[in-house]
């Protein structure tokens, strides 16, 4: 039973900061890569950034310089630190991992960037 719960979206203004978090259950979590995608509407959903059970991350150029993706193995869960918002960054964010040949989709949480 893989589940993935994230929290810490919310309201902020542009140039503002939110700290993203996602729960996982039902993997062994050391062995997988996490990411985040995010969905703004009438857009496509679109990988934020990604971080390896090695530590590697990748980002969108987009959010480069501002979004910084960690882990913390001991309570199975990966954040998504995002500093100086941006309007167009307003989206619903999905965490995100495959496991067992399948991919596995938390429940989005709303990020909403004011200007």
């Amino acid at each position: 039973q893989v589940q993935l719960v994230e929290s810490g979206g919310g309201l902020v203004q542009a140039g503002g900061s939110l700290r993203l978090s996602c729960a996982a259950s039902g993997i062994i979590f050391r062995f997988v890569t996490m990411d985040w995608y995010r969905q703004a509407p009438g857009k496509q959903r679109e990988l934020v950034a990604a971080i390896t059970s090695g530590g590697s991350t990748n980002y969108a150029d987009s959010v480069k310089g501002r979004f910084t993706i960690s882990r913390d193995t001991a309570k199975n869960t990966v954040y998504l630190q995002m500093n100086s918002l941006k309007p167009e960054d307003k989206a619903v964010y999905y965490c995100h991992t495959g496991w067992s040949s399948t991919d596995y989709w938390g429940q989005g949480t709303q990020v909403t960037v004011s200007s």
